[in-house]
């Protein structure tokens, strides 16, 4: 895509009038900050990972269905997890026939989420790059609407629902906290955020091990950016060369915060721990950058975007080796 329309402050209220009969006002929790290293102040969580299909996703899926006119062949995602399941929920709610193309190393337990959901899954390739070129072929063929996971306006808009929300719910957040993939999530909340309250700093985080977006905001444009294996497997994979997620990101995001797979699978543990809560390693990025940078926050209204909940079989044996 060459172009995006604008996030605008408006056209996020009116798509989260849209798809409030479809997605969940997540719960905001404040937590005992005493519990995540800070000596009295308290932490604000957004429990994304509540949300339907188990991540934020959904909200981008339900924004393109409802203000897209969607072709009677219906739609189609490239996507290794959130997204595609996210796609896949959207559209069985909706009664809209979904194929959704999965790289040949996507978990099982991921892929069967999406089978559940009713929709056609079609592997190909061993890269997320393959499954796309695969969707993109099709797409040709029979005109069914593509879903992209982040390089979407209407993606965005659904992800910028998160920051209305935020916004009505806390309004004292000064500082936010969130997991940085291919930018649409942070993108969308960021733009509505600054919007409504330009002086709340935006803090994207990411997994040292895959950067992309981190390396191409330092850049100023799209690089090949190298990548290792992460916990945060839902961030993982870079991005196509015309994607204007780029400059939402540089227009919204204040700072960035690397963290490694040592510290990810600590702050999924202090989760589980604390608050009982079984977590995703995008969401573990973004506390575990919280963690990090823990003196930062002194007197601060933080908050931490808790993504998803979508732990796969693979990473959660890596994270708790012991099983406890």
């Amino acid at each position: 895509m060459a172009e995006i329309a604008p996030i605008t402050r408006e056209r996020v209220a009116a798509t989260e009038k849209t798809i409030r009969p479809f997605v969940r006002r997540t719960p905001l929790v404040r937590v005992d900050g005493s519990d995540f290293g800070l000596s009295a102040e308290s932490l604000t969580f957004k429990l994304e990972m509540l949300q339907h299909s188990g991540s934020f996703k959904a909200r981008g899926a339900f924004a393109n269905l409802l203000l897209r006119e969607t072709p009677r062949v219906g739609v189609v995602a490239a996507s290794g997890g959130n997204h595609g399941a996210a796609v896949a929920y959207a559209a069985q709610r909706l009664g809209v026939p979904a194929t959704i193309f999965v790289p040949d190393i996507t978990s099982p337990a991921k892929a069967e989420m999406i089978r559940n959901c009713g929709a056609n899954l079609v592997f190909a390739g061993s890269r997320y790059a393959d499954a796309l070129a695969a969707s993109e072929a099709y797409i040709a063929e029979t005109g069914a609407m593509a879903i992209h996971a982040f390089d979407q306006s209407e993606t965005l808009l659904g992800q910028g629902t998160v920051g209305l929300e935020l916004e009505q719910d806390a309004p004292e957040t000064d500082t936010l906290l969130v997991a940085v993939g291919g930018g649409g999530l942070i993108g969308g909340i960021g733009a509505w955020l600054k919007h409504a309250s330009p002086a709340t700093e935006v803090i994207g985080c990411w997994a040292a091990n895959s950067p992309v977006m981190y390396e191409c905001m330092r850049a100023g444009l799209i690089v090949d950016v190298p990548e290792e294996p992460t916990l945060s497997e839902s961030t993982a994979g870079g991005l196509e060369p015309e994607s204007v997620t780029l400059d939402v990101c540089r227009c919204v995001v204040d700072r960035g915060v690397l963290v490694s797979e040592v510290e990810i699978a600590a702050a999924i543990c202090l989760l589980l721990e604390t608050e009982h809560w079984l977590v995703e390693g995008a969401a573990g990025v973004a506390l575990a950058a919280f963690l990090k940078e823990r003196e930062r926050w002194a007197g601060k209204n933080a908050a931490v975007v808790l993504c998803g909940r979508n732990l796969s079989p693979e990473a959660y044996l890596k994270i708790f080796p012991f099983n406890r």
